[in-house]
């Protein structure tokens, strides 16, 4: 394909740290995280699995809950704050994920886990999450590469996540893994904004400079929100999100009163294990806000995974096209580091 000349130049000039460069690499490093021989030998026998972990540490925890959902047969549940829910107990297995391995709330969480006997299973690049259970008899600590932004590291976290899952036992693997790497790395060659087929681009040119909406269909409703996330991050806008059928009992009123939606564009993810039903509620949808803008995203995949899979990497896309269109560094997240910086000086009590 050819190159988009525009892309090229506004990479070369707002994208300094290469968030382009590790977007492109996203099939690899998923490929190096699910056929990573993990070592674990761990007890499979829990009530759940409790995963910590915040930002884009924290996405893949909300991911495997929707897989769970529909096809496991454990409860996963994501904790994103400090400490634990007070329901919480050893018959859960912590799954805790932090790309630099210091983040406060989850290393908060996995030291009081430690204190009430818990067995811990972390991901980190190194920080004080490997120290932690590299000394404790109930830790294992798997190593992920480090240097780069946390929310375009999702091969490696999701993807070791997913393998921590599947050689567990704790999800089924509905796929052949080969077939469904093979597939992610031909789509994502047709997602790239430089080399790929341009279609991101263009989506990105219409939603540009537009209030954005997200609506997403069941199970996807972790794409949408991570949507949304990368958006805010990357392209430095606000969107919202929500997830069918729920946004058909409240939110479907606020768009029969707007009366003027031309700076409203509407992003809907699916995918084809919807449920009929879901179908039929997407499609009044569609006829009832035909006049709204709307780009329908569809998250392609043999499986649920697999379609999460493919429906996160263009959304990184997207957002990267959309903050070049906007003049942002994609990378550059100010207001995160300066409150990074403010609560370091602040003890937290353990």
């Amino acid at each position: 394909m050819e190159s988009n000349p525009t892309m090229i130049e506004l990479a070369e000039t707002l994208d300094p740290s290469d968030m382009i460069g590790w977007t492109t690499k996203f099939p690899n490093a998923l490929r190096s995280a699910l056929t990573k021989d993990l070592g674990l030998d761990i007890e499979n026998d829990w009530s759940g699995i409790l995963c910590l972990g915040v930002g884009g540490s924290g996405a893949g925890g909300m991911l495997l809950s929707d897989i769970s959902n529909r096809e496991g047969g454990l409860p996963f549940v994501s904790w994103k704050d400090y400490g634990l829910p007070s329901w919480w107990g050893p018959d859960w297995l912590i799954l805790a994920t932090s790309y630099s391995g210091n983040t406060e709330e989850t290393l908060h969480g996995v030291n009081l886990a430690i204190q009430e006997g818990g067995t811990i299973i972390g991901i980190s690049s190194g920080g004080k999450l490997q120290d932690i259970l590299e000394g404790h008899e109930n830790g294992v600590w798997i190593d992920v590469p480090s240097g780069q932004p946390p929310r375009s590291a999702l091969g490696h976290i999701f993807g070791t996540q997913l393998n921590i899952c599947w050689t567990m036992g704790l999800l089924p693997m509905e796929t052949e893994k080969e077939e469904m790497l093979e597939r992610l790395e031909k789509s994502s060659k047709n997602l790239d904004i430089i080399n790929g087929d341009g279609e991101i681009i263009e989506i990105a040119k219409q939603i540009h400079e537009k209030r954005i909406q997200i609506m997403s269909t069941p199970y996807l409703g972790t794409i949408g929100y991570r949507c949304r996330t990368q958006f805010n991050e990357n392209s430095g806008i606000l969107a919202t999100s929500s997830i069918l059928p729920e946004l058909h009992h409240n939110e479907i009123v606020a768009w029969g009163e707007n009366e003027n939606p031309s700076d409203i564009h509407l992003i809907i993810f699916v995918w084809n294990g919807m449920d009929e039903r879901i179908g039929i509620r997407t499609e009044w949808t569609l006829e009832t806000l035909s006049e709204v803008p709307t780009t329908i995203l569809e998250c392609q995949g043999e499986c649920l995974a697999e379609c999460i899979l493919h429906g996160a990497h263009m959304s990184d896309w997207l957002s990267i096209a959309l903050a070049l269109l906007k003049g942002k560094d994609p990378t550059s997240i100010g207001p995160i580091n300066d409150l990074k910086s403010h609560l370091s000086k602040i003890p937290i009590d353990q």
